[in-house]
């Protein structure tokens, strides 16, 4: 089953990119582009995953947003 995110509130404090891809409603291959974009808050110290900070995002979002 799907996640559906209707409110920020509902999302966990650290996503993943089928998180990102669910709250975006984008496919999970174009999550893992964004998520490698320069700039694009992650975690780094996570080897092998992409961790993503829920406040960061949700900034980085606002800033890019066009």
């Amino acid at each position: 089953m799907k996640k559906v995110y209707l409110t920020t509130d509902d999302l966990p404090l650290y996503l993943t990119v089928n998180d990102l891809a669910a709250l975006l409603r984008i496919s999970r291959s174009s999550a893992y582009e964004l998520a490698r974009e320069p700039g694009f808050p992650k975690l780094k110290s996570v080897p092998g995953r992409i961790v993503i900070p829920r406040d960061k995002m949700l900034e980085w979002l606002e800033n890019n947003a066009k």
